[in-house]
């Protein structure tokens, strides 16, 4: 008798992904991927990596202001977020982050080979995108950062506090900490029900092993920074409890890159591209015109057209 055919892979809700625009990473996991793609030539690449227990289309805004300078910008949901495989928000390994962005970014080049590539990572996404770039220093024409966790907050990352985690990671690793506290994403109210009511959202506890992996990244970045040479651009706010900005400013301050630049929103929370509207417009802008000023000059437009 014939072998029955095998199910279709489906999404965390349910969905085929023989209907849905994705990547198959280096473990055999589906990746749901979005592409925006510009309504001329792209002038260049943009991937964007988002923050830790959120996916990718809340970046829609931002991404569709960056469409209108002529870029190509394409994302995916983190293996264990959104619309992709794995375990949720759960990682054997920090590096799989990383390993898949390139992934991603080495098909589109592939597509683009003429085109310069830009990174643009938001929280545990800017983590990713600073080790990335880290991998191929001279593979992208710039890397901006919203609010990137950078370093633990000291407050909540005590001496004792990690210790213990390393401890309860050798014998509870699925034990659950607290979750992400929502008021502390936006100043704009209407955001935060948007953060809370979003089903591809993770609601739940950080384990004890996510938060070993995310201490294991930061200190990967921490003996990076001296040799960061890439241009880049930190936005943060410095009312920020989610991701401390004391690791933007070290970033900063300690890296040799020549091209760099820190902007600081007084009061501002975590999400800066979705805080207060005014904010939220003068992140976009600010992130439009550093990429804009590192962009190819646009092609003659022939004379009489």
């Amino acid at each position: 008798m014939p072998e029955p055919a095998a199910a279709p892979r489906r999404s965390p809700q349910g969905v085929p992904y023989s209907e849905l625009r994705h990547i198959v990473n280096a473990d055999g996991l589906h990746l749901f991927c979005r592409y925006w793609e510009p309504d001329g030539p792209p002038r260049a690449l943009i991937f964007v990596a988002h923050g830790a227990g959120e996916h990718s289309g809340p970046y829609n805004d931002i991404v569709q202001r960056l469409k209108e300078q002529s870029v190509l910008v394409f994302s995916h949901d983190h293996v264990g977020h959104g619309q992709s495989e794995g375990e949720r928000m759960n990682i054997k390994d920090f590096q799989i982050y990383v390993r898949d962005s390139l992934q991603h970014i080495d098909l589109m080049k592939s597509r683009h080979p003429e085109l310069p590539v830009f990174i643009l990572g938001h929280s545990m996404g800017g983590a990713i995108s600073i080790l990335t770039a880290c991998e191929r220093p001279t593979d992208f024409a710039g890397v901006v950062l919203i609010a990137p966790l950078v370093q633990m907050n000291p407050d909540s990352a005590t001496p004792f506090k990690v210790f213990m985690a390393k401890v309860l990671n050798h014998m509870m690793p699925s034990l659950t900490l607290g979750s992400i506290d929502s008021r502390w994403v936006s100043r704009d109210k209407k955001q935060v029900e948007a953060y809370d009511n979003d089903e591809l959202n993770y609601h739940g506890g950080m384990r004890v092993s996510f938060g070993v992996q995310l201490m294991g990244a930061v200190a990967r970045i921490e003996k990076e920074i001296p040799s960061i040479s890439w241009p880049f651009l930190l936005l943060h706010g410095d009312a920020d409890r989610l991701c401390d900005i004391r690791g933007s400013m070290t970033m900063h301050q300690d890296s040799p890159s020549t091209d760099k630049k820190l902007k600081v929103y007084e009061g501002g929370y975590h999400a800066l591209h979705q805080d207060l509207p005014e904010v939220a417009e003068s992140v976009m802008k600010e992130v439009i015109s550093w990429i804009a000023e590192r962009l190819p000059a646009s092609p003659q437009q022939p004379q009489g057209s």
